[in-house]
């Protein structure tokens, strides 16, 4: 019976391979991201009055600008609710990413 010379060689490098990949972690995850929605990147567009604005003009200017105004209040509460929601959701991925430490003392 004769045994190839590589053998052993071969079964080195296999050994060494697989410790290599045994030490490794898995690969990193990044952290979650969540898009804001559309309505609350569009800009906000307000009502301008007429150059000789009659009363009537007025207050139609005011009851769009009041209403426009209530749109890019909800839009704003929208992005900032992502945001905060995003921030919630990062804090708790870094908190799962962190090793658990032990301490070493009993009390």
């Amino acid at each position: 019976m004769r045994t190839n010379a590589l053998a052993p060689l071969c079964m080195i490098a296999c050994a060494g391979l697989i410790a290599s990949c045994a030490t490794q972690g898995p690969p990193p995850v990044p952290p979650p991201r969540l898009s804001i929605p559309e309505a609350a990147s569009k800009t906000c567009l307000l009502d301008l009055l007429p150059e000789n604005a009659t009363q009537a003009d007025l207050e139609a200017v005011y009851n769009a600008r009041g209403a426009a105004v209530l749109n890019c209040d909800g839009a704003r509460q929208l992005a900032l609710e992502t945001l905060l929601a995003e921030r919630r959701l990062v804090d708790a991925w870094i908190e799962l990413q962190q090793p658990k430490r032990r301490s070493r003392w009993p009390f």
